[in-house]
């Protein structure tokens, strides 16, 4: 079967071609951009399996609404987008935040972390994978993405205080793993 080069096709038809339903731009989409959207999807999944079901999710929401890319920024990062939203619409359902007073949030630390700094990114995400699915999420938009607090709190449907916690208690957590590897390698 003749495939089309990537190279030889511009963004502009992959994403037509997948609008009008072809099959072979379905592919070509697919096999440009799954590779960095599986690496999202995997930030924010405690397993490969997830995973993989986050990423096809998001692509079906991106074939989907293709026709709504207005062009305006870039369209990998359109798509991204739609993967972080699809992650997390898949945690939470299972995201266990609990509520934090202010006084409790007030007494979370936001230690200094910088050891973090001096691990490669395979293992980080490897230990990001451990965290809990609300740690994890919080963690990915704060520090990964972006977001400010107001806007997780807004995503996730928490407290910006709540939102805060899950970041300090995260990066606490990370720390301590991170301290831990580095004291049995000694």
């Amino acid at each position: 079967m003749n495939q089309p080069s990537n190279q030889n096709i511009s963004e502009i038809d992959i994403i037509q071609g997948c609008i009008d339903g072809n099959p072979k731009m379905q592919e070509v989409l697919y096999k440009l951009y799954s590779p960095k959207m599986y690496a999202v999807c995997l930030r924010y999944s405690g397993h490969v399996e997830d995973a993989q079901d986050i990423l096809q999710e998001g692509f079906i929401k991106v074939y989907r609404n293709l026709g709504k890319f207005r062009r305006e920024g870039s369209f990998e990062g359109w798509m991204r987008r739609i993967f972080v939203n699809t992650a997390i619409e898949h945690y939470r359902k299972s995201i266990n935040l609990y509520p934090v007073s202010e006084s409790q949030e007030n007494n979370v630390e936001d230690k200094e972390w910088s050891a973090f700094d001096k691990l490669a990114v395979k293992d980080l995400v490897k230990l990001i994978q451990t965290l809990s699915p609300g740690y994890r999420t919080v963690f990915n938009l704060y520090v990964v993405e972006g977001y400010t607090h107001r806007e997780i709190a807004e995503m996730m449907g928490i407290s910006e205080g709540t939102s805060k916690s899950q970041l300090a208690r995260a990066k606490a957590i990370l720390q301590n793993l991170v301290n831990n590897q580095k004291n049995q390698a000694s």
